[in-house]
C-alpha cells in the first residue's frame, strides 16, 4: 500500500510524462485575434454564420471574441463556440517545467533557508560548516524534506 508521499510522487511522474509527450508548443500562445476568431476564419465562417450556429445575436459573437482576448470569457461560452465549429475545448494547466523539478527546487529553497539559520548560529560559535560538508548537508536536508513531502513543502515558515 502506498503512503501519501508515494502517491504524490507517482502522480507527479505520471503528469510529467503526459506533459513531456504532449505536443503543446504551438498551443502555449494564443493566436493574435484569439482561438475562436482564428478557427472561425480558417473555416471560412462569417460572424453572422457562427452566431447563427450558436443561436446567438451577431453582437453576442463579437463580445465573445472580445472577451476571449480580454481573458474574461467563461469556459462554458468557449465550449459552446468550440462545439459550434465542430471543435473540442481542451482545458489544461501546463507546468513550465517538470513537476518533479518544481518540488525538488522548493525542497532546495527550504533546505537553504534552514542551512542559513544554522550556518549563522554556528558561525557565531566559530563552528560553521563549509565546502563539501555544507553541500552534503544540503542534499541530506533536501532528501528529508522530500520524504516528509505533502503540503509541508509549501508552508512558508
Amino acid at each position: 500500500m502506498f503512503d501519501k508521499n508515494n502517491r504524490e510522487a507517482l502522480a507527479r511522474k505520471h503528469l510529467d510524462r503526459i506533459f513531456q509527450t504532449a505536443r503543446l508548443d504551438g498551443l502555449r500562445q494564443r493566436p493574435p485575434k484569439g482561438w475562436v476568431r482564428a478557427i472561425r476564419d480558417a473555416l471560412g465562417l462569417t460572424t453572422k454564420q457562427l452566431s447563427a450556429r450558436l443561436g446567438k445575436a451577431h453582437s453576442t459573437l463579437v463580445r465573445l471574441e472580445s472577451s476571449e482576448m480580454a481573458d474574461t470569457i467563461s469556459l462554458s461560452t468557449l465550449r459552446a463556440a468550440a462545439e459550434a465549429m465542430d471543435c473540442t475545448l481542451v482545458y489544461a494547466l501546463v507546468p513550465n517545467k517538470p513537476l518533479e523539478q518544481t518540488v525538488r527546487e522548493r525542497a532546495g529553497a527550504l533546505a537553504d533557508r534552514q542551512l542559513a539559520r544554522v550556518h549563522h548560529t554556528m558561525g557565531l560559535e566559530d563552528q560553521a560548516v563549509r565546502g563539501e560538508d555544507l553541500k552534503d548537508e544540503r542534499e541530506r536536508l533536501i532528501s528529508a524534506i522530500l520524504v516528509r513531502g505533502g503540503s509541508h513543502l509549501w508552508e512558508d515558515q
